[in-house]
């Protein structure tokens, strides 16, 4: 695959993540396998609408989970995928049944793994003269990695959204259960 590239260093970068990646008690997590308009450690830039006629022809389960872009070590399944205005936003589920998948949930609480890394095809790719950079328009997505270094260094596992205050959960239920009780009349 022509997208899989181990960078000979780890690098971190700034992201904007607060705090550490999580993946719930059922083994789900989200985060982004790709940042647009950046580049990664290996001097590519992804473009907005380049996942776009591969995630229209196949679906997130058809994407293969895999860690360290293994082909031996699938290890759960992603269950929603989509472009947005920051790049490739991915929610999956670890397999519970596999002990690979079982030792990366203990490692991404414990926030000893975080990357996501994608492996494709690439479709259409440029150089603008003078530059270095190959930018990505097209890309076929086979799979996307769970790696302890990514090449991109803002391709993150997302941490744990914040808990909503126990008040403003109980008014919303409150209003929720008003609603509803209107509704029945």
């Amino acid at each position: 695959m022509d997208g899989v590239i181990t960078p000979a260093a780890p690098s971190r970068a700034r992201t904007g993540r607060v705090g550490r990646a999580s993946v719930d008690g059922e083994g789900v997590f989200e985060g982004y396998a790709s940042l647009f308009g950046t580049p990664d450690l290996g001097g590519d830039v992804v473009l907005r609408g380049a996942f776009q006629r591969s995630l229209a022809r196949r679906p997130p389960g058809a994407v293969r989970m895999l860690f360290q872009h293994d082909p031996a070590e699938p290890v759960g399944v992603w269950l929603a995928m989509r472009e947005d205005g920051h790049g490739l936003h991915v929610r999956g589920r670890l397999a519970d049944g596999v002990a690979r998948a079982r030792e990366l949930a203990s490692l991404i609480r414990a926030g000893g793994v975080d990357g996501l890394s994608i492996g494709f095809r690439t479709v259409t790719a440029r150089r603008r003269s003078g530059q270095a950079l190959r930018e990505l328009a097209a890309l076929d997505l086979w799979e996307i990695s769970i790696v302890t270094f990514p090449l991109h260094p803002g391709a993150r596992i997302a941490p744990a959204r914040p808990a909503a205050p126990a008040a403003t959960l109980a008014r919303r239920m409150q209003a929720t259960a008003f609603r509803l009780q209107r509704e029945l009349q």
